[in-house]
Order: C-alpha cells, then structure tokens, then sequence
C-alpha cells in the first residue's frame, strides 16, 4: 500500500500557508475543506491553501509538495481514525460512522493516486474555480536516484563551539 507524506524543499510553506503542515505527515489532498468557496474566499494564506495546498493528517495544515511512500496497514487506520475525528471535531460530522466512512473514502482516493507511482515520486496539486466547482488537476514528478532523505541536512547550522 502506498499513501504520501508531506514534505519541506525549503522554508516557503511557512510563509504561504496559514497553517504549515509538519514534515513528514501522512497527506491527502483535502479539497472537501473548499467545497462551499467561490472567489470571495480566494484572498491571501487562502489563496495559497486553495490553489497547491496538500492536508497534513496530524496538524491538519497545508504543504506544498507529498512524496509517495509506503503505508503499513496500521499507519493506514490510524490515518482513517485521525481524519474522521476531524471532521467530527472541525466540521460537525453527524456520528462517528458516517465520518468514518468519508474518511476512508478520502484515503482510499489518495491511494489510487499514489499506486501507480514509485516511492519518493512528488506529487503537486493545482485547483481552481471553474463554473462547476473546484477542479483538480494532479501532477507527478518522479524520483531521482537518491533517496530523499539524501538531501536532508541535520545538525544545526551554527558552528561548534570550540
């Protein structure tokens, strides 16, 4: 099984997002928190979260790109549990089964957009108003030979003291 998680190339996300997802969070494209705009809601943070925001599954915030990993079936129902008490918490699901059932929905919709991809595939989103509600168009940018952990920097970036 494959799902995404969210990912940082740079500092950006905290600047355009209102809510930056984390790094590494399990990720979903989350376009049911627009369901209801049209373009009086598209100004600013919003904007950015409407036009290539993916949703991270712990903070519940935006992030610009996903990579597409593997997902354990244990990491997959924690994923369902978290996004259904989301929408009974944030957005007043009616019981805890029928928020159980949008959720594995949307995790379902977000693996048959990972499947046919290699792990460490980018993948972007891009929405926009049309007369019909919001569209989406899905692009997929595939992996170098690295892993993406390559290119992480760790430590810090201050000199060691001597």
């Amino acid at each position: 099984m494959k799902l995404a998680r969210t990912l940082r190339l740079d500092e950006s996300d905290l600047n355009v997002f209102a809510r930056p997802a984390e790094s590494d969070e399990w990720a979903i494209p989350g376009s049911f928190e627009f369901a209801n705009w049209d373009e009086s809601h598209l100004v600013g943070k919003a904007r950015q979260a409407f036009a290539n925001g993916w949703l991270g599954l712990e903070s519940f915030g935006r992030s610009t790109f996903v990579a597409v990993a593997r997902l354990e079936p244990a990491e997959r129902e924690a994923c369902v549990a978290r996004l259904a008490a989301h929408f009974i918490e944030a957005w007043g699901a009616p019981s805890p089964e029928a928020a159980r059932a949008v959720a594995e929905q949307e995790i379902a919709f977000m693996q048959e957009l990972c499947e046919g991809h290699a792990p460490n595939t980018l993948l972007v989103i891009g929405r926009e108003m049309s007369p019909d509600g919001v569209r989406e168009a899905y692009r997929a940018i595939a992996p170098v030979d690295a892993e993406l952990e390559a290119f992480a920097i760790h430590g810090s970036a201050d000199p060691e003291p001597e």
